[in-house]
């Protein structure tokens, strides 16, 4: 798989994520559409969705609901692309939406691998790969980035870190949608800092590829910790994303 393939899958889930199409995302000018979840849309996607905010670089697409869809239009005209992530112009969105009863939700970066630099790397403690049949006991918080308790039947593929016997860093993936498997990554406390996430996250990309399936990794732009792993394990950025909720939603997770 090359990363050109690897790019073009990934812009085909994001339209089907939002109601547009893929072409949508490599053209020079901004584009505002009704929004729509597609039946093929990554799972932990749940509405209610007001708006979401995507870029692979060329331009942004916003998808709206049709109460805020004059505000995201409005918005996206002010700006370059990448200044519809940014403050202090996120403020103006904000505001406006508030008074329609929305806010900003989730913002994220998303990597996918460079498959020309996907480094072979190894740590100094035996890793093996691991199957969902390998999981049972391992939904614990300690794992909680690696593994999803909530949708444990997502968790297709892992690597791990073996001190011994006992686990010391995981790397898994989850099948969010058809084609993409999405990787998280833990490491106990006492071990960090020894290329262990690096090593395994590498690992499980090459085990991904090899199932002609396209490994991404998700973070937020302030997590260094995590942005380096991505780098040191071989993933570059690929695109961004901004998600707009009902305002309930958004004061219920800050409770």
């Amino acid at each position: 798989m090359t990363n050109h393939e690897m790019m073009e899958i990934a812009m085909r889930q994001s339209a089907e994520d939002i109601g547009c199409c893929a072409e949508d995302f490599k053209a020079a000018q901004n584009a505002v559409l009704a929004f729509k979840l597609g039946k093929n849309a990554r799972k932990y996607y749940k509405e209610p969705i007001t708006c979401n905010f995507v870029s692979y670089g060329n331009n942004v697409v916003a998808a709206s609901i049709s109460e805020t869809l004059d505000i995201v239009s409005e918005y996206v005209g002010k700006f370059e692309f990448y200044g519809c992530f940014e403050t202090p112009n996120l403020h103006w969105l904000n505001e406006r939406l508030t008074e329609r009863g929305h806010k900003i939700c989730f913002m994220a970066e998303y990597y996918l691998p460079d498959v020309n630099r996907l480094p072979d790397l190894s740590c100094a403690y035996e890793t093996r790969v691991l199957k969902q049949e390998d999981f049972g006991e391992l939904y614990l918080p300690e794992w909680s980035n690696a593994l999803c308790k909530d949708r444990r039947q997502l968790d297709v593929l892992g690597v791990g870190a073996y001190d011994g016997d006992r686990l010391i860093g995981l790397a898994a993936c989850s099948a969010d949608c058809e084609d993409m498997w999405q990787i998280g990554v833990d490491v106990l406390p006492g071990y960090r800092r020894q290329g262990i996430a690096c090593a395994l996250t590498s690992a499980l990309a090459k085990e991904i590829i090899s199932r002609d399936k396209v490994p991404f990794y998700c973070t937020a732009w302030s997590n260094i910790r995590s942005v380096r792993n991505a780098v040191k394990s071989g993933f570059v950025p690929a695109w961004v994303e901004m998600t707009v909720k009902p305002a309930a939603i958004v004061d219920g997770m800050n409770l």
